[in-house]
């Protein structure tokens, strides 16, 4: 049975059966996905709770940067 999707990177189909790099087409889209989430183009929304204030948030991000 093939399972076909597409590729989140390119948009291209293809069987994931046969990837070696599911769930991208190919082992290049597999690493522009990773550059992106290495440079912070995609990021994972957060949002402050009681015990963390949006103040203690921006002092974690000063002290990356």
């Amino acid at each position: 049975m093939m399972a076909v999707i597409e590729c989140g990177t390119c948009q291209k189909e293809f069987d994931t059966q046969k990837s070696p790099a599911a769930p991208f087409c190919s082992n290049r889209c597999r690493q522009i996905d990773l550059g992106r989430w290495l440079n912070e183009e995609y990021g994972l929304p957060v949002e402050p709770t009681e015990e963390e204030p949006l103040h203690d948030l921006q002092d974690v991000q000063e002290e990356v940067e």
